[in-house]
């Protein structure tokens, strides 16, 4: 912000998360902060859920293995993974994406628990969702999904006593933020134990390093932090980018304010 001076009027973020922002550092400026809240959810619930389907059903470690060759033959034993249809999920966070994440699974006949700061009873009844304490339902869940923000008390939400508090065989899936999963503790609960598979969207770092640990796993899918690429969102997010930076420029309240 000092870099680019006393010209700088708003910062319009392409995206809702504004964590990589210093939002006091713009306030102290008089400099406005947007984002694009609301538009990405239903784009970015779609990835979850595949995340957690191509981690439980070991989908691109089926893809190298065909690519590369080494198939030779159908076995009943070959690429097992557990069971999503009717299988116990639980949504850390329930908020847009969360629910929107929570009625995919819905449609796979899941039992859904979540957590959440506050209790949302109208997503409750729509869903069928159960508000339960973190720490007493991660021994519970076969799948677990990450909707927070990251903020002081989300930073390492899942550290290596939460991890290794999960259920054994049970999947974990992130489209939050990197930071809110020890990325040590987890490589180690997927060598370990008790993780089956992880999802992950988003780590720490970002990007990972060639040949980091996570890269090596087997039993792990990657995304380069892909949640909201779909084109009709991508499209609506750069409008709104658009929109929020001229009001800024003119003076005027932007649409989607943070700061």
């Amino acid at each position: 912000m000092d870099a680019a001076g006393p010209g700088l009027k708003v910062i319009a973020q392409y995206a809702v998360g504004v964590d990589n922002i210093d939002l006091e550092a713009a306030r102290a400026r008089g400099i406005r902060v947007t984002n694009t809240p609301g538009v990405l959810t239903e784009a970015t619930a779609d990835l979850a859920f595949a995340l957690l389907l191509a981690a439980a059903r070991r989908v691109a470690e089926g893809d190298r293995f065909v690519r590369e060759g080494r198939w030779r033959c159908w076995l009943p034993s070959g690429f097992l993974g557990p069971e999503v249809h009717g299988a116990t999920v639980l949504v850390v966070g329930f908020g847009r994406i969360g629910q929107a994440f929570a009625r995919r699974a819905r449609g796979f006949g899941m039992e859904i628990l979540y957590t959440s700061r506050v209790p949302k009873p109208e997503a409750e009844a729509a869903l069928g969702a159960r508000r339960v304490a973190l720490d007493e339902a991660l021994p519970e869940a076969d799948f677990v999904s990450l909707h927070v923000p990251l903020t002081p008390e989300t930073e390492r939400l899942f550290d290596e006593a939460r991890l290794f508090r999960m259920k054994p065989g049970s999947v974990l899936v992130n489209t939050a933020r990197g930071r809110v999963v020890d990325t040590e503790a987890l490589v180690r609960a997927l060598q370990e134990g008790p993780l089956f598979a992880a999802g992950l969207d988003v780590t720490d770092p970002e990007p990972l390093p060639q040949g980091h640990p996570l890269t090596r796993l087997e039993n792990v899918v990657l995304t380069p932090h892909v949640g909201s690429a779909g084109r009709r969102t991508r499209e609506r997010m750069a409008r709104m980018v658009a929109e929020n930076l001229l009001a800024g420029l003119a003076g005027k309240e932007p649409p989607n304010p943070v700061v």
